[in-house]
C-alpha cells in the first residue's frame, strides 16, 4: 500500500542546472525543515549512465526528493528503486516541464495528455519502493483551460497510488514559448488548484507558481497542504531562513546569520575541493543571492563570481569579498 506523504508545508522546486547537491546543501543550512528536490534526472541517465554522479547527495540534505523524467514504466521502476537505495525520501515524476528537449523524450508536461500512461508509470514505481511516489504537473496543456482536464488527470493517477500532487498553477504551452516564457506568460489560475483540493480532500495538494512572499504562502496554506517555491528561493535565499519559525513552528536558530552561512559554505567548498576536486566557483554560484538587498551586495557578488580568482582557496576569496563590502562607496551600497 502507498504511504501518504506528510504535508510538505514548504519545498524548493526542482530546477534544472540550479538545484544540484551543492545548492541543496546551501538551502539546508537556511531551513532545516523544507523539502528539497533534485534537478530532474532522466531514467536514461540512470539506466545507461553514471548512477553515482546523478544520485550522490549529502546526508545533511534530508528531507530530499528525487525527481525523475521518463515515460517507460519499467525504466521508472528501476530508477525509483535506485533512488530509494540511495536514500531519497520521495520519488517525484515530472509531468510539468514544457521544454522541447523533454518533449522529444516523450515526458514532462506532454504526459498530461496520457493520464493512463502516467498511472501505469506511478503504479510501477509504487510497486517497488516504500517511499512516497508523487507527481508534479501543470493545470493544463496548450490552450486547454477546462478544469475537467486536470481533475481527470489527478483522479486517474491517484487511483494508481499517488497521494501527493504538486500543481504548477499555469498551463504548459508546448509550442511557441520558451521554458522561461512558460513560467511567466500563461496566466496563473490558483482557483483550479483550490478546486482540486475540494474535490480530492484525502489527497495532499501542493501549489507552485508565482509565489514570492510569506504572506502569499500563508494565504495558500489556508486552503492547501503545501507550497513549492521556485526562482524566488534561489534568487533570494535568505527568505528560507524565516521558514522554520514561520511555517514549521520551530524556534529560529540564534546563530543563523548570513555571515555564519557563508562561513559554513566556505568550509564546504574546501571539503569538496579536497574530496572531489570541485572548484569553489561551482558551489559559490548558488549563494550569490545570500546578501540580496544588503549594502555592498553587488561588490560581494562580483568577488564570488570572479573566475579570475579560481586559483585562490575559497577562504581567501571570502576575505576579499568582505573587504569589498567594507570598502563599498555609500552611493553603491544597496546595489
Amino acid at each position: 500500500m502507498p504511504v501518504a506523504l506528510p504535508p510538505s508545508t514548504l519545498s524548493v522546486a526542482p530546477m534544472m542546472a540550479w538545484t544540484d547537491r551543492h545548492c541543496r546543501y546551501f538551502h539546508r543550512l537556511l531551513s532545516s525543515q523544507a523539502l528539497l528536490y533534485t534537478e530532474m534526472v532522466t531514467t536514461g541517465a540512470l539506466v545507461h549512465g553514471d548512477v553515482a554522479r546523478h544520485l550522490q547527495h549529502d546526508a545533511d540534505e534530508h528531507p530530499v526528493a528525487l525527481q525523475l523524467g521518463g515515460s517507460e514504466p519499467a525504466d521508472l521502476a528501476h530508477s525509483a528503486r535506485l533512488g530509494e537505495q540511495w536514500g531519497y525520501d520521495e520519488i517525484n515524476l515530472n509531468c510539468g516541464c514544457p521544454s522541447e528537449r523533454v518533449q522529444r523524450g516523450a515526458f514532462g508536461a506532454c504526459l498530461m495528455a496520457e493520464p493512463q500512461l502516467v498511472a501505469d508509470c506511478v503504479r510501477a514505481m509504487v510497486d517497488v519502493v516504500s517511499v512516497p511516489v508523487t507527481v508534479k504537473h501543470r493545470i493544463g496543456v496548450d490552450r486547454t483551460e477546462s478544469y475537467d482536464f486536470v481533475r481527470d488527470f489527478v483522479g486517474t493517477v491517484s487511483e494508481a497510488g499517488c497521494l501527493t500532487f504538486i500543481v504548477h498553477a499555469r498551463n504548459a504551452w508546448l509550442k511557441g514559448l520558451s521554458p522561461k516564457e512558460n513560467r511567466e506568460l500563461p496566466p496563473l489560475r490558483y482557483e483550479l488548484v483550490h478546486r482540486l483540493k475540494r474535490e480530492f480532500p484525502a489527497l495532499t495538494i501542493c501549489i507552485n507558481g508565482g509565489i514570492t512572499g510569506s504572506e502569499q504562502v500563508a494565504q495558500q496554506l489556508q486552503t492547501l497542504d503545501g507550497v513549492m517555491i521556485g526562482r524566488e528561493a534561489y534568487h533570494n535565499p535568505w527568505w528560507l531562513a524565516q521558514w522554520d519559525e514561520q511555517f514549521f513552528h520551530r524556534s529560529a536558530r540564534a546563530a543563523l546569520t548570513r555571515e555564519a552561512v557563508e562561513e559554513q559554505m566556505t568550509d564546504y567548498m574546501a571539503r569538496e575541493a579536497k574530496l572531489h576536486g570541485t572548484p569553489w566557483s561551482a558551489i559559490a554560484r548558488h549563494m550569490l543571492g545570500l546578501r540580496h538587498g544588503l549594502p555592498g551586495s553587488r561588490h560581494w557578488r562580483q568577488v564570488w563570481s570572479d573566475h579570475r580568482l579560481k586559483a585562490l582557496p575559497a577562504r581567501d576569496v571570502m576575505a576579499l569579498a568582505h573587504e569589498m563590502v567594507q570598502n563599498s562607496p555609500p552611493e553603491c551600497a544597496t546595489a
